[in-house]
């Protein structure tokens, strides 16, 4: 009955199965926005959250912390809008971010999401609406009319255009709910009061209205009567006006005070559904107000509800979530059946496209057909629902209809109504493309293409193409027709879009015949489209199929482009296509060819081949870069001419040498004065790859000196090798070019100087200017000097040293000097030298000689000319000091000389003089050494004060490599500057670096020597700060004993630091002094505590100080020490709680927990710290304070409560932990606890509350612990409706042995709604071990709701064998259960449940194994059981099963019913069967009905047979098998004669059928012969019958054989005669006089005496000859062609002879 509602009802879930509290379902704290959340607000005593409950799928719902007094979903998306007092907040929950907040002035006293975007906002005066978008804030809408006051809203609703809005509220005057409702006009600002309980706002479309009309519904029940209204609002111009509907509401008996409570539309059926309080849902038609169901959906008070689909959701008090839809199967026909309400049906059957009035709407189509009311006809089948009389029939009923005048045709009409709601189906679109095409109104159909209103199809494509190729390939488009889709792409030049469209729809169509096509349309695009196709992975088509089809069209251009971009891989596979490619070029356009082969795009082409081809075409280049063979290169690269200079240079590099050489040999043979140029250009470029020796020989060879010298020039510049370099200065000098063996030795760095030099002076030039630069060069001046000198070339000399290197006069005026030249030669040549050489070389020179003073006067004169070479002051010092002229003067006011050299030159002369240089040049490690070799420490000591150098002091007072320490001269040293140097120094850095070198020299008592002289001495730095921590500090490192005496002498110290060094130098009393001295009170006690080791002197000092960071200092140290009492007191005099979390770990382990308590308390006091309270609540459990403990739960705390109470679980403090989980109502701790009590009643109920899993567990198991077995149950059945926590529960009861309880407990559970296979299945595996006799009643009931493979084992090891088979055929495995039974067939055998299983099994193997289970246990049922094995087994195999076990009577009626399948083996077995039993008649049957045997053996047996019968079926199977003569000669053995002659008869063999007749007449037995006659009377001849008949005296027996041959032939002459007269009559009819004349005179007369075409049938002996016929020609020896009746007679006897 539920199927024929009108309705579908679901119930989505219920909110307590997801953990909400019933009490937290009310219309206060539950919204529903939308059909995709619920938002719950739950509060506890303790908290508050927000449940989102996700419709969709309620695994996700979620709950978050959140306080407010209402909270309401967004109606799509994960936003959240919360009203806390005032103040409005919108969350982004999926953000985690703030959308949007506001303040209202009022109280808003109800909200809701309206759109997506918009929240309604309803306060006490006033309706708003405010926008989550953007920062603008709620906009008033209108303010709330005076029916309101006082009333609860309960629903507030908008229409789409958000122009029109009503308002709800109730209230109770009198006992009697009443509604009062605002609705509110925006556009004209004014409001209407109804009273109305529920309403709502839709649109329905009306019978000839252009748009949809704007309705509003509402219900209200008063004191007169309930009604439902629908009214129009925003009317539109047009549409036919809407007359308000009214419809009574009908509210059954048992609900007098129910009343609407919501009105929700269902746009899709244009209905509205209205529920009540009671949970009623009433479903109501707009347009006409009718009602269609009215049903109670829920028993409990639905509060709240919105749209779902085109339905309605709801939520009722229990938290079901229910929804309510029309049944788009069952409300036509419901409506028909229960209201007969025809119309409604109709209409609404329509506008949804409902099934269900189908037969309706056809009657009604032909009842205006017949009424000629064909457009509301058309109209009709247009609007028909689902298209059910849009069909090929109507639109040719409508299309041979004619219009009245001014009127659509029937058939435009029925087009126009589909195209204006909907689109055309496949035959619509064709039939009505037709005329548009044909009046040239193409346009119209591409409107209505790019609408989709055409359904497309091919035939449409094929009509539209004649008109429009572009239009018809869009419908081929849209219709999926690849192959015309391609055509057309094809067709206008689309080719880019072919194998996009191919690939993308799979079709693959003849790309080689589509490319011809395109080619020869447009070969450019040819070539486009088959790179595209070339290019698909895979290829679509070869390279090879398109050369072939663009070489056939002669597009070499395209051919050329295709195969650049289709082989730019350069496989080595594609070889012939590179091939192709060049030799195309070369023949057709050798330039493309050059190009191609200049890019080296391919390498695996036939390079002899092309190389031909190319040297042809006159590309030289290209086919020297292609030949291998030498005499081919040869050939070719002599045309140098034509040939690329550079190019052909560099083809050279790809030769070998000896091949270079020869093609250059060839191409100086060719023509020397042409290729000279570019032979010298390849010899030099390749002078090293082919040797210079070797191209020397070839120019040698032929006679080419100019190119020598050429190619010499060209390579002397680069090359490394010296003989080349001599060679060509050979050369150049042989030629008289001296300007380039000037260059040549100048520039060149590769040849034999010394070679060259001698090779010069040899050649005696006339000009020595290159010999100068190699000797110059090469350092060979002393003998250029000795040689120029020595031959009278001294100019040469001068023009050396003043023309080509002025920087050689030094060693040339040696060498002049070693050869005794005069000195005023020298002078003078000193002098007229320009100044670019070394002066010091100069000076070096000449002193090596020991004439020095030669220089004086230059050098002076050099001076004064404001020179500031070092060299020449270091030879004017020299001078100075040598000759004693007042060189202190000049190196104390000279700076331009080198302190080093004049010092060392001045250190064996005078080393005051050296002294004097070294310090004024800041040599230190020179004057070091100088002042220590000569004991002059005092300098040394002044020289480093004022020096100021650290690295400089190190070097004086730790020595280094070069200065090793000498202790005694570092002692003179520190005496000198303690007692002289340091007391004179009055600038603070000297003494800063002189103390600094001190230390860093590690010479801490000289250190503390030199501090005591400086500070505690009179002094300028007496008070210096860091001298005196220097001072300190050294002591304490070198001197600890004198740190307290420096520490009371001295004020001026960093105190804090010099301690803190004191306490790093175990120095603890100087340290805590100075602490004291000072008064660092807390940093002394922490001496005394952490060094010292001494609380109580810490403790004393505290006392004396009494300050609380000191006593903070103190307690923490006690803490340390495990004193715990004194460190909390001293905690509690510093009142200092900051270090609280390590007083109560060193409390907490030590157990202190009454001293604990009195730190904590002092600590609240200061610090709000959740582990400050959490602690103290700890220490009042562990102390058992628990009325302490109850006071501070109760008072306002930021406790930790449930970590607390965890840790007093974990303690065993159940007492304390049950007041601090009741206090959070953490019931699933508290049931825990409670547990533990033993109070397991409490327990339980606690765990309803928690309703947790764990909770659940652990008191049940407390409950078995306890056999608490009733407790025990109820928890139970909340666990095992988990399927991971039965298999835990079921070992619990099974372990303590209390499987009744267990099995009690399961079967209670199989009644929860939750229940699971498991919780089935895991009881039938009890009933296995336990029950056993259950077992099979459980799972008759179960079986669907097992795990089957799970019991089956449980089965089996219980050995349940009717159970397992019950099992095995319900999971279909037949095999299993076939095998089953047969193993234990005395427990599981039942032959009508064994038939059943045995024809489902797959094994084949186990039919046989059935009949051989039968065969030993059941053999009476065999045949029914082969009966339903029938059509599974192999008969043959069954057959010889039985045959071997010679039990093939038992299957007799098997066999017979097997027969029909004709098999060898049945009708073998079945056929001895029956010789076996005698039953001829039944063997005789067999073998005529089914012949699938060995017919001759089975004969060959029964011919032997002692029964004649069976005989005679041994000659009728001889008759079967045509072995006539054996079977003939068996029936006379047996003298079964009328067997013979029916075999004779059969044979057809006249031979047979005589022989039988003469072994009658042989054998005297005439009657047999008379009958044989007539049994083979067409078999015998006639006249052998009369030819025995007459020679044995039978021609009485054979009278009835004639009579009856004598009768025939009559019958047949009067056949004959008939025959002729009929076609003489019709002749003579036929034919006129003359025609009969020339008929009758003829040779071919039709007709004549003897018969027809003259041939006599049967006539008298003297009748004359007949002619001979066309059909039967004369016998050539004259002879008349034998007659149908003439054997044995001569001629045909007459009648009268006969």
């Amino acid at each position: 009955m539920a199927d024929q509602l009108p309705i579908t009802f679901q119930e989505f879930v219920k909110l307590p199965e997801l953990g909400v509290d019933v009490n937290n379902i009310s219309f206060n704290t539950l919204t529903l926005q939308s059909n995709k959340f619920i938002c719950i607000r739950e509060k506890t005593a303790q908290r508050e959250q927000v449940c989102v409950v996700d419709l969709e799928d309620t695994s996700k719902t979620f709950r978050r912390p959140i306080t407010a007094d209402s909270a309401i979903m967004n109606p799509e998306n994960k936003i959240i809008a919360l009203k806390a007092e005032r103040q409005l907040q919108v969350f982004n929950l999926e953000l985690k971010a703030k959308v949007k907040s506001c303040m209202m002035t009022e109280d808003v006293q109800f909200w809701r999401w309206i759109t997506p975007f918009d929240i309604a906002l309803v306060t006490e005066t006033s309706v708003f609406h405010w926008s989550i978008e953007g920062t603008s804030s709620p906009v008033k809408q209108f303010d709330r009319h005076a029916s309101l006051n006082g009333t609860q809203i309960i629903s507030y609703t908008t229409n789409p255009k958000m122009n029109w809005m009503a308002l709800i509220g109730i209230s109770a005057p009198q006992g009697r709910i009443v509604g009062s409702m605002q609705l509110y006009n925006k556009d004209r600002g004014a409001s209407q009061p109804i009273e109305a309980h529920a309403a709502e706002f839709s649109e329905i479309h009306l019978e000839g209205a252009s748009q949809p009309t704007q309705v509003f519904a509402f219900a209200s029940r008063g004191a007169n009567g309930s009604k439902m209204h629908v009214v129009e609002i925003d009317h539109v111009e047009g549409n036919p006006a809407f007359a308000k509907r009214s419809a009574e509401i009908m509210f059954p008996p048992e609900a007098v005070n129910d009343f609407p409570v919501a009105m929700q539309a269902g746009p899709k059926y244009e209905v509205v559904y209205m529920v009540t309080k009671f949970g009623f849902i009433h479903v109501y038609d707009l347009e006409s107000g009718a009602c269609i169901f009215t049903n109670r959906i829920s028993g409990d008070t639905v509060f709240v509800t919105t749209r779902h689909e085109n339905g309605i959701i709801a939520v009722n008090r229990k938290g079901q979530v229910l929804s309510v839809c029309i049944n788009e199967e069952t409300v036509i026909p419901y409506i028909l059946q229960n209201s007969g309400n025809v119309e409604l049906a109709f209409r609404m059957a329509s506008r949804a496209n409902l099934p269900g009035a189908d037969q309706l709407y056809v009657q009604r189509f032909q009842q205006l057909m017949n009424q000629g009311q064909f457009n509301d006809a058309a109209k009709m089948a247009a609007n028909s629902p689902r298209g059910m009389l849009r069909t090929e029939n109507t639109i040719n009923q409508l299309k041979h209809l004619q219009s009245a005048p001014g009127q659509l045709s029937p058939i435009l009409q029925y087009f126009a109504t589909i195209l204006e709601k909907g689109e055309l189906n496949r035959h619509e679109s064709i039939e009505l493309a037709r005329p548009v095409l044909a009046s040239n109104r193409k346009a119209l159909l591409e409107k209505w293409l790019k609408e989709d209103k055409l359904e497309c199809s091919e035939e449409l494509g094929d009509i539209v193409h004649p008109h429009d190729a572009t239009l018809a390939l869009s419908v081929y488009l849209r219709a999926n027709v690849p192959a015309k889709v391609v055509l057309c792409f094809a067709q206008s030049g689309q080719f880019d879009k072919i194998v996009l469209y191919c690939k993308k729809v799979g079709y693959t169509p003849d790309w080689v015949q589509l490319l011809m096509q395109i080619s020869k349309v447009d070969g450019e695009k040819a070539c486009d489209f088959a790179l595209s196709l070339v290019k698909e992975d895979p290829p679509l088509i070869t390279p090879d199929q398109v050369v072939g089809v663009f070489t056939s069209q002669n597009l070499v251009q395209q051919t050329t482009r295709f195969l650049l971009d289709a082989l730019k891989e350069n496989k080595e596979s594609e070889a012939h296509l590179q091939t192709k490619l060049l030799e195309q070029n070369l023949l057709n356009a050798p330039q493309v060819a050059d190009a191609i082969l200049g890019n080296n795009m391919f390498t695996h082409f036939d390079r002899p081949y092309i190389a031909q081809l190319a040297e042809k075409a006159g590309l030289y280049q290209r086919a020297l870069e292609l030949y291998d063979n030498l005499s081919d290169i040869k050939r070719v690269a002599v045309h140098t001419e034509v040939l690329n200079a550079d190019w052909l240079i560099n083809y050279f590099g790809n030769l070998s040498v000896s091949d270079s050489l020869a093609v250059l040999r060839q191409m100086m043979e060719h023509n020397l004065a042409q290729n000279l140029q570019v032979v010298v250009q390849i010899a030099t470029k390749y002078s090293e790859l082919l040797g210079p020796q070797n191209i020397i020989e070839l120019f040698e060879d032929m006679r080419c000196n100019e190119g020598l010298y050429y190619y010499l020039g060209s390579v002397v510049n680069v090359t490394e090798d010296s003989a080349v370099v001599f060679k060509y200065i050979q050369a150049a000098v042989g030629t008289g070019q001296l300007k380039e063996v000037e260059r040549i030795v100048r520039d060149n760095n590769h040849y034999d100087a010394e070679k060259v030099k001698n090779y010069l002076k040899e050649a005696m030039l006339p000009d020595q200017l290159p010999l100068i630069i190699v000797c110059d060069r090469f350092d060979y001046v002393h003998d250029l000097v000795l040689y120029l000198y020595s031959n009278g070339m001294a100019k040469y000399i001068e023009v050396y040293v003043q023309q080509v290197n002025a920087s050689r006069l030094p060693q040339v005026v040696g060498a002049l000097l070693d050869v005794d030249c005069d000195e005023s030669i020298v002078k003078s040549l000193i002098s007229s030298t320009p100044t670019q050489f070394s002066i010091e070389d100069l000076v070096s020179e000449i002193e090596k000689r020991n004439r020095l003073k030669i220089l004086h006067r230059w050098l002076e004169a050099k001076a004064s000319e404001g020179m500031q070479d070092t060299g020449l002051y270091n030879a004017l010092a020299k001078i100075y000091i040598d000759s004693n002229y007042e060189p202190e003067r000049f190196l104390s006011s000279n700076k331009l000389y080198d302190p080093r050299v004049v010092g060392a030159y001045s250190e064996k002369r005078d080393p005051n003089l050296a002294y004097l240089a070294y310090s004024q040049g800041e040599c230190d490690d020179e004057l070091l050494r100088l002042t220590s070799d000569n004991g002059m420490f005092k300098q040394q000591a002044r020289y480093l004060i004022k020096r100021r150098d650290l690295g400089l002091w190190t070097k004086a007072l730790a020595g280094d490599e070069q200065h090793p320490l000498n202790q005694s001269h570092r002692r003179q040293l520190v005496d000198q500057i303690v007692s002289y140097a340091l007391p004179e120094a009055e600038d603070p850095e000297e003494v800063s670096v002189c103390v600094k070198a001190f230390m860093a020299a590690n010479m801490p008592q000289e250190l503390i020597e030199l501090l005591e002289r400086i500070i505690l001495e009179p002094t300028p730095f007496s008070n210096n700060n860091n001298l005196q921590n220097l001072l300190i500090l050294t002591a304490v490192k070198v001197e600890p004993t004198r740190v307290a005496d420096y520490i009371s002498r001295l004020s001026n110290f960093d105190a804090p630091d010099i301690a803190e060094i004191c306490v790093n130098n175990e120095l603890y009393e100087e340290a805590f002094n100075i602490y004291k001295r000072f008064e660092v009170n807390v940093d002394a006690i922490g001496v005394l505590i952490d060094y010292v080791g001494s609380l109580d002197r810490a403790y004393e000092y505290a006392e004396r100080c009494d300050q609380p960071e000191v006593w903070s200092r103190l307690a923490k140290a006690q803490l340390g020490g495990l004193r715990i009492k004194e460190a909390i007191d001293s905690y509690i005099r510093a009142n200092d709680a900051a270090n609280y979390a390590e007083v109560i770990d060193v409390a907490t382990h030590a157990g202190k927990f009454d001293d604990l308590v009195r730190f904590l308390l002092m600590a609240r006091k200061k610090v709000r710290e959740p582990t400050i309270e959490s602690e103290l609540l700890f220490a009042y459990a562990k102390t058992e304070r628990l009325a302490d403990l109850e006071d501070m739960l109760h008072g306002p705390n930021i406790a930790q409560v449930q970590k607390v109470g965890d840790r007093c679980y974990d303690e065993g403090l159940f007492e304390a932990a049950r007041l601090l989980f009741h206090s959070v109502s953490n019931w699933s701790r508290l049931a825990s606890t409670l547990v533990r009590l033993g109070d397991y009643q409490a327990a339980v109920d606690c765990g309803r509350k928690a309703n947790s899993t764990l909770v659940w567990k652990d008191v049940h198991a407390a409950c078995i612990a306890e056999q608490e077995f009733r407790l025990a149950q109820m928890c139970g059945l909340h666990l095992i409706v988990h399927a991971e926590e039965l298999e835990p529960l079921i070992r619990l009861y099974e372990t303590n042995g209390h499987v009744d309880e267990l099995c009690t407990l399961l079967e209670n559970g199989l009644a929860l709604e939750r229940a699971h296979m498991g919780m089935f299945t895991e009881l039938a595996i009890l009933y296995c071990k336990y029950r056993p006799e259950q077992i099979m009643d459980h799972l008759k009931l179960y079986w669907s709701r097992i795990n089957i493979p799970k019991v089956i084992r449980a089965c089996e090891a219980a050995h349940l064998w009717p159970e397992l088979v019950f099992l095995y055929v319900h999971y279909d495995e037949f095999d299993n259960a076939a095998q089953t039974i047969i193993e234990h067939s005395a427990d599981a055998w039942e032959h009508a449940s064994f038939k059943d299983i045995i024809v489902k099994v797959s094994n084949v193997e186990l039919y046989y194994k059935a009949l051989r289970f039968y065969l030993n246990e059941q053999p009476m049922l065999l045949n029914d059981l082969l009966n339903v094995m029938m059509a599974r087994v192999d008969h043959t195999r069954v057959v010889s099963m039985f045959l071997k076990s010679d039990n093939i009577p038992l299957i007799k009626k098997y066999l017979v019913a097997a027969q029909s399948t004709n098999n060898k083996a049945v009708n073998e077995a079945y056929n001895d069967l029956l010789i076996e039993e005698e039953d001829y008649v039944g063997l005789r049957e067999s073998i005529d009905a089914h012949d699938n045997f060995d017919g001759i053996g089975l004969a060959q047996r029964l011919e032997k047979h002692d029964l004649l019968e069976f005989r005679r079926i041994a000659a009728h199977l001889y008759n079967q098998a045509k072995r006539w003569r054996q079977s003939l000669t068996l029936s006379k053995k047996d003298k079964l004669y009328k067997d013979a002659m029916t075999t004779a008869r059969v044979s057809g063999n006249v031979e047979i059928a005589e022989d039988l007749m003469r072994y009658f007449v042989e054998s005297g037995n005439s009657a047999c012969f008379s009958a044989c006659l007539l049994s083979c009377y067409d078999l015998v001849r006639s006249d052998v019958v009369m030819e025995l008949a007459w020679r044995h005296g039978l021609a009485n027996e054979a009278m009835p054989y004639f009579i009856n041959l004598v009768r025939e032939y009559q019958g047949k002459v009067d056949t004959l005669a008939t025959e002729v007269s009929e076609l003489k009559i019709k002749v003579e009819k036929n034919s006129t006089g003359g025609g009969a004349q020339q008929m009758n005179a003829g040779p071919n007369q039709l007709l004549g005496p003897a018969g027809v075409n003259g041939r006599l049938l049967i006539g008298h002996s003297g009748s004359p000859a007949p002619a001979a016929s066309p059909a039967q020609p004369v016998p050539q020896n004259g002879s008349q062609p034998m007659q149908a009746f003439s054997p044995g007679f001569g001629s045909t006897p007459s009648m009268s002879g006969i």
